[in-house]
Formats: C-alpha cells, sequence, structure tokens
C-alpha cells in the first residue's frame, strides 16, 4: 500500500480496535475550485492500510494515499497527489473520517476534487452514519505525544501544539468585516463518540468574502462554489444567512485544522492553538509534529 508508513498510526484510541465502515456509501457533488461533478464511494478496508483514495477515472486506478508525504498543494484547500493522481479538498471528508474513529477506507473518487456538499462536513457524517462502522481485530495505534512545545508561524499567524493529556484544538480567526471580528472557538474530540462532533463542528461551513469572489475566480478558484455551498459576507452583513452558529466561520476553520492534522494518521494528543492560520501551516505543524515525533 501507498500508505503502508501509517500503519503504526492509525488511531489516537488506545485500547480501542481499529475501525472501518460497515458497509460502502456513495455521494455525489461538486468540487469548490474545479466546479465538476464527482461521485464518491467510501469502502471497506482492511486492517493496517489507513485511508486513501482511489481516482477510478485514471487508467489503472491510482492510489493516493491520506498522508502528509502526499501533500501536493495548500492554496485555499488542500490537495493530495501521488504520480499523475491528485485528489483536491480533502479536508472535511477526512475530518468526518478522524472524527469518527475510521482508520481503515478506501475511498473511490472519479474526479479530481472531493464535492463540497453543502460546504461543511455534516454530508459526510450523515453518510458514515448511514453505512455504520466495524470494529476489526486488531488494536489501534497509541496516540502521538509530544514532549515539548512546536509551533510554526508566518507574519502574525501561527499554529503551535502543546503536550497535553488529551487532544484539544482551539482556533481563533480575525476579519476586518464587521459580521464576522474576532472569534475564538476550543474544541475536545471525543474518539468513542461521533455526536459531539457532527452537532458542534461538522455543520460549520466553508466562508468567504464578497470583495475577494471575483479575483479567486479569475485565478482559476472557487468554480464551483454558490450561495447554496458556501457563506458569503461583505461588509454590509452575510449575503445568504442564517447562520447555523453565531461563530460559524471559526467552527468552520477549526474543522479544516482537525482534516489536515488527520494526514498524521492520528490526531495528536496536544492542544493545537491556531491563529489567523492557513492549510498551509495546518500542514507544516503536522509535519514538524511528524518530525519531531518519528
Amino acid at each position: 500500500m501507498a500508505n503502508a508508513e501509517l500503519a503504526d498510526a492509525i488511531s489516537t484510541r488506545l485500547g480501542l480496535p481499529q475501525k472501518t465502515l460497515a458497509t460502502p456509501v456513495q455521494r455525489q457533488g461538486v468540487g469548490l475550485h474545479s466546479g465538476v461533478p464527482v461521485n464518491v464511494s467510501l469502502e471497506p478496508a482492511p486492517v493496517g492500510t489507513g485511508r486513501y483514495f482511489v481516482r477510478t477515472d485514471l487508467v489503472g486506478q491510482p492510489e493516493v494515499a491520506a498522508s502528509l508525504a502526499m501533500v501536493e498543494q495548500t492554496m485555499l484547500s488542500t490537495e493530495l497527489g501521488q504520480g499523475e493522481a491528485r485528489v483536491r479538498t480533502v479536508e472535511h471528508l477526512l475530518a468526518a473520517l478522524v472524527s469518527a474513529g475510521i482508520d481503515n477506507l478506501r475511498i473511490h473518487i472519479d474526479g479530481p476534487e472531493v464535492p463540497l456538499l453543502d460546504g461543511s462536513a455534516r454530508g459526510w457524517v450523515e453518510a458514515i452514519q448511514a453505512a455504520g462502522t466495524l470494529d476489526q481485530h486488531s488494536p489501534a495505534a497509541s496516540a502521538i505525544e509530544l514532549s515539548q512545545p512546536i509551533s510554526v508561524q508566518e507574519g502574525d499567524a501561527w499554529v503551535a501544539a502543546f503536550p497535553a493529556a488529551t487532544c484539544r484544538l482551539t482556533y481563533g480567526i480575525d476579519f476586518e468585516v464587521p459580521a464576522i471580528g474576532q472569534q475564538w472557538f476550543s474544541w475536545q474530540p471525543n474518539p468513542t463518540d461521533l455526536h459531539d462532533f457532527a452537532t458542534a463542528i461538522a455543520p460549520a461551513r466553508t466562508f468567504g468574502l464578497a470583495d475577494q469572489i471575483d479575483y479567486l475566480q479569475a485565478q482559476g478558484l472557487i468554480k464551483g462554489g454558490s450561495l447554496e455551498n458556501a457563506l458569503v459576507c461583505s461588509q454590509q452583513g452575510w449575503l445568504n444567512p442564517p447562520l447555523r452558529f453565531v461563530d460559524e466561520p471559526v467552527r468552520h476553520k477549526l474543522l479544516d485544522l482537525i482534516g489536515d492534522l488527520s494526514l498524521l494518521g492520528v490526531l495528536p494528543q496536544a492542544h493545537v492553538v491556531a491563529y489567523k492560520a492557513s492549510h498551509r501551516l495546518h500542514v507544516d505543524l503536522a509535519r514538524a509534529i511528524q518530525a519531531a515525533t518519528a
């Protein structure tokens, strides 16, 4: 397997078995940046194989592991690639999988980008719940523990991880747009219960600023974005209310962080604090954690 290196770091759930889906489940939608319609099938996978994508539309159906080694680029989403195969905007799906404790999964995808669905991870949580989960007869690996703080920074944006007894994630954002402003949110994953993620994090939708839309589209981005799958904010307020949470933007940023950190194979046993960060900084921190704990 291309992601065999993840076999010893598949789960934070010490003392619990590895887990996959009980049955396959399908979802369809449009990619945020590509605008391409895509079909996805989440398929049970054997012990120790990890989470990985299969580009069923390409010759030979090449596989791309959901691992840090496969990260190709992080411009407004996280893209994985191996050889000619690419899979973009993987973070929402991966966040749902790691939060549900799904260690091993074969993800069939017939296009270059994971569907955005409604802009959140709620649709992926519902898919996991519909399929059910299956305990596998092999113990899950122990958590990734830190011996000292680790941080990465760019200007006044940063992400840091501090040694802790459990995993906790805290995020802060600061926008000049009044409707967003400054927001902070903190959340502690429960690897034995998907309900908290499903209600507190998964429904938070991706968001953007109205005055940036034309520029991003001119750059070939957000071709599949719409008021049905993304929140849009102007200086006057939200163009498509109501919000699902008063602090929905920062919760969505935390959702992205979970998905990016899942590329470690497990969420680290640490308090991870992010401020004004990006997918690139999320991935940089994950790489720093991987290097420090190898």
